[in-house]
């Protein structure tokens, strides 16, 4: 059936890729050499897989300025072996000052744990908003909007995984041996594209602290 094109298809994808690429070195005909030479971000981001919440775009980074990992609803668990050796070599190799926590209100992860939604993979995935949302229910449940109480449950979901960065060993053991290193926790919004500082950032500890 027939029908007007809702996105670009995978040639499109191509020709702008090509574009891109002539427009950059135009522009700055060294780029791509740089890029190629090496990358020195000072942030980790730990997003949500959404596709509304590029972490570039959103905070104005040029790539190689931000090193990324994204999951459903940014979560951190101990047992996912690709987010801890992702937060490893950020500390240990790219030695990033910054590691931030960014979930987003609207997020649909955050909306799914609330409900069965018929995939047992999905549903042991976001068991830790489960959690959050059992550990802060007396304050949830005092919000009758549902949208509301869902954007309360992704900050404080975020507040969590913050905690949970700041327990990891990676990152204990780092403030150990005196690398500045701070975990934040944001939120994005995607009806005015603003990121908000949740104030739950766990800095490097005053008695670890070296020059």
């Amino acid at each position: 059936m027939g029908g007007r094109r809702v996105g670009p298809v995978i040639q499109d994808i191509f020709e702008y890729n090509a574009d891109w690429a002539r427009r950059q070195t135009q522009s700055d005909p060294e780029y791509f050499h740089r890029l190629a030479a090496g990358q020195h971000p000072t942030y980790l981001w730990i997003g949500c897989s959404d596709s509304r919440v590029p972490a570039n775009t959103i905070t104005g980074l040029a790539p190689g300025e931000v090193f990324v990992h994204r999951n459903i609803a940014n979560l951190i668990n101990e047992a996912d072996t690709n987010a801890l050796a992702v937060i490893e070599f950020a500390v240990d190799v790219l030695c990033v000052k910054n590691i931030i926590v960014c979930g987003h209100y609207g997020c649909g992860g955050i909306r799914a744990a609330m409900h069965e939604t018929g995939s047992d993979t999905i549903d042991r995935w976001l068991d830790p908003v489960r959690d959050t949302a059992r550990r802060f229910a007396d304050e949830l449940l005092a919000i009758g909007d549902e949208d509301a109480r869902l954007n309360l449950l992704c900050e404080r979901s975020t507040e969590a995984q913050v905690e949970r960065v700041a327990r990891l060993d990676i990152v204990r053991k780092a403030w150990e041996r005196g690398q500045r290193v701070a975990v934040h926790g944001w939120v994005y919004g995607l009806e005015d594209g603003r990121l908000r500082d949740l104030g739950c950032s766990q800095p490097t500890p005053a008695a670890t602290r070296t020059s």
